[in-house]
């Protein structure tokens, strides 16, 4: 039933007529009850292949394929008719941070390198290679024409490029990383969303952008069917803003950030996926919670919905890329009822490790784990930021003088990584709470050694 392990062993799962059966889940060697359901077709299944968490979805205009980029630096395409990955892309230094998949079926990666790659179906390396942003690209967005790529990165820039191939056109005017793009559905303006509390709305006819003030940093932002805007802030919060930038409403999506959001094709339902590991369903003419997911594994770093307007798929810190149908929440396909051991199991109920759940995907607290996204946190205090053997930091970050203490950990998620550690490549997260950020440093001080 399941073919398992990675270099493009990918799992497959079936839908041939079973009951049940023990399979073994190859990373803990330990029997794994799976459950299927007879079907004459695939059954709807949950995609496993890649070596770290998801960061990007994209799914084909037809909904057959899917795309999914990783913390591991690779991109998979995937046969969702065949729930089956049919092409493992690796190119990236770093992690793939966005994807898209083109009407002509070429996909799209782009990652913290600062580089995007444009592959043609099938072959092992990209036919173009887009190369100028100075700093990680975080989100693609393709004009409703087809004909332009948009990039939001973090030199604080938005870029154009023509798929048909000539200069970008840049877009500058943010202060702070830009962490979301989208097209106006007439094509006629480019949305973007930063950690500098602002959202802009870029005419493409050469006019000036209309800055819009909001009260958080933003993490995403995607546009409705019919022109609504709406920005995902690192409160959580949702904001709605009609076509022309004024802001209409807000809807307090999730307790913390959210760091992807999707809407339906037909416009009826909006996705926040957040930090703490849930997706909040919202019918957005009532901006009304529909329903909560939670367990798509934490945290979710990307949704997107197929065009039936109603099943989801997420990516998150589990490594796999699942199905849900967002009408009724449930979880589609075939389920592995077991799950790796918990990293934090030997804290529960300490409150610095409930805190330190959102950093579970990003760090380690073991050296013998090594590194993931982020630098292992195994002997930090002391130690000089920037200077772990074995990690690719920044060369901002290595021109900073800052010593980890527990001083200087409360300070940077009291302020935010983006202000105390300008370079990052960690997402904006802050901790507001004086006593969640003493909590998180005792644990750390006692897990991290």
């Amino acid at each position: 039933m399941v073919a398992c392990g990675r270099e493009g062993r990918i799992p497959v799962f079936s839908g041939a007529a079973l009951k049940c059966r023990i399979v073994f889940d190859m990373r803990s060697l330990l029997p794994v009850l799976v459950i299927a359901i007879a079907a004459p077709t695939p059954a709807p299944a949950q995609l496993r292949g890649h070596g770290g968490p998801v960061r990007a979805v994209a799914v084909s205009a037809d909904g057959t394929a899917a795309l999914s980029g990783s913390f591991d630096s690779s991109a998979i395409r995937w046969s969702l008719t065949r729930n089956a990955a049919e092409q493992v892309l690796r190119f990236h230094d770093d992690a793939v941070n966005a994807v898209a998949l083109l009407r002509d079926g070429r996909a799209v990666t782009a990652g913290a390198d600062g580089r995007i790659a444009i592959w043609s179906d099938g072959k092992a390396q990209p036919a173009t290679v887009l190369q100028a942003h100075t700093a990680p690209i975080v989100a693609l967005a393709v004009s409703p024409d087809g004909a332009t790529l948009a990039s939001a990165a973090w030199d604080q820039t938005v870029r154009l490029w023509p798929l048909a191939g000539g200069a970008p056109r840049v877009l500058e005017g943010h202060t702070q990383n830009v962490n979301g793009v989208a097209f106006t559905p007439d094509g006629k303006a480019v949305v973007s969303a930063a950690y500098d509390l602002t959202l802009r709305i870029w005419p493409l006819d050469g006019g000036a952008p209309t800055i819009v003030a909001l009260p958080a940093p933003l993490s995403a932002v995607a546009v409705a069917p019919d022109g609504e805007i709406v920005a995902a802030g690192a409160n959580g919060v949702l904001y709605f803003l009609d076509r022309d930038g004024k802001q209409t409403g807000e809807l307090q999506a999730l307790p913390t950030p959210v760091i992807s959001i999707a809407i339906s094709g037909d416009g009826a339902l909006i996705a926040a996926a957040g930090i703490r590991g849930s997706v909040t369903v919202i019918e957005r003419e009532d901006r009304k919670v529909a329903r909560t997911l939670v367990g798509p594994g934490l945290p979710v770093w990307s949704v997107a919905f197929l065009p039936d307007n109603r099943t989801m798929i997420t990516g998150g810190a589990d490594r796999m890329v699942r199905r849900w149908d967002a009408v009724n929440g449930d979880h589609i396909g075939a389920v592995a009822l077991g799950a790796p051991e918990d990293p934090l199991a030997a804290y529960a109920g300490d409150p610095g490790g409930e805190v330190f759940r959102a950093c579970v995907a990003c760090h380690t607290l073991s050296p013998d784990e090594g590194n993931r996204a982020g630098p292992t946190l195994a002997g930090i205090f002391g130690r000089r930021i920037a200077t772990l053997p074995g990690y690719n930091f920044s060369e901002a970050l290595k021109k900073l003088e800052i010593i980890w203490t527990p001083e200087t950990i409360a300070k940077l998620f009291e302020v935010g990584p983006a202000e105390y550690t300008p370079g990052t490549k960690m997402p904006e997260q802050r901790i507001g709470s004086a006593e969640d950020r003493k909590a998180l440093v005792d644990f750390l001080m006692k897990a991290a050694k």
